[in-house]
């Protein structure tokens, strides 16, 4: 008779750890950001760019994890999606936007919201093909961890980027860039994915992924958001032209007077928060479409009429 070997305890899943990830985390980027104050250390820098590009993103992605739908998505697929995709998805998107866009051209930024949407979706759909169980909520928070992941690699480089100035090593500029960019994270890359993620999945089988109208449309609505997002500074400025009239140069306004600085930047902000709350309610409509499948109504009380077999 074989020994029976003690089954070991099933695993314990915490709640909240996204919570101790962001404190955590904050709490070494303002150490690592005072010790480099304090000692001018360079060595120091990149560790600064990697804790304020990764921390909201990491956390956005640990919060979403929780509430995947099914044990598929293990800790192991959701740190693949999110570097793979992140790496990936950055190193395509420079390459195509490099051959098939230009700096002066109109279509700028709906490219580049075309571009990016297109490398992401294609990427999320490559590294999640093998899955059995194609849940809708599954694919949020896959397509979240790519976008995330996106987010966090891209703003490495304009953290990295804003370091260089014409006056040297700039570090408070560089705490600026990631600081505004954590802010802005959220409403941006993974919010956009995880809609796109969500539409896949529900219009998915078992064995592969179909293209079906639905998907369609929203990766053009989703590149959309994009496009609006990243163009919202040149929206805010014509805008400002408009009301106050002026003249540009160089994409700035010419000896801008204090009220059009203020318009300026209320529009831009504005702007942005719209494109934000558009993209918000509709992730949230795909979270209530899936929820509404899972638990259907229940039927009205009414009259009930017995029905009778015919007599024979």
């Amino acid at each position: 008779m074989a020994e029976a070997y003690p089954q070991p305890p099933p695993p314990v899943i915490r709640r909240r750890a996204w919570l101790r990830i962001f404190w955590v985390g904050l709490v070494l980027w303002l150490a690592t950001v005072l010790v480099i104050f304090v000692t001018g250390n360079p060595f120091l820098v990149p560790m600064l760019v990697l804790l304020g590009s990764f921390l909201v993103p990491v956390t956005f992605v640990a919060w979403a994890f929780e509430r995947r739908e099914t044990g598929e998505l293990t800790p192991g697929l959701i740190l693949n999606t999110f570097i793979a995709g992140g790496v990936l998805g950055v190193l395509a998107a420079s390459l195509l936007e490099a051959y098939l866009l230009r700096p002066s051209s109109w279509f700028l930024y709906l490219g580049v919201g075309l571009i990016e949407e297109a490398v992401k979706l294609a990427v999320l759909a490559f590294l999640t093909r093998h899955l059995h169980h194609k849940a809708v909520r599954d694919g949020i928070v896959l397509g979240a961890s790519v976008g995330f992941g996106f987010a966090a690699f891209e703003t490495a480089g304009y953290a990295f980027t804003a370091l260089f100035t014409a006056h040297g090593l700039s570090v408070p500029q560089l705490v600026a860039t990631e600081v505004l960019r954590s802010v802005l994270s959220p409403f941006g890359h993974g919010l956009w994915t995880a809609i796109l993620g969500g539409v896949l999945f529900s219009s998915s089988t078992r064995e592969h992924f179909t293209i079906t109208v639905r998907l369609i449309l929203a990766y053009l609505g989703v590149s959309l958001l994009h496009a609006l997002w990243d163009g919202m500074r040149v929206i805010a400025l014509y805008l400002t032209l408009l009301f106050t009239g002026g003249q540009v140069s160089n994409g700035s306004l010419v000896r801008p007077t204090s009220g059009q600085l203020v318009l300026f930047t209320a529009l831009e902000w504005i702007g942005l928060a719209i494109v934000a709350i558009i993209g918000l309610l509709w992730l949230w409509a795909e979270v209530r479409s899936t929820r509404r499948a899972q638990h259907p109504p229940l039927q009205p009380y009414g009259w009930r009429v017995p029905i009778r077999p015919p007599r024979t």
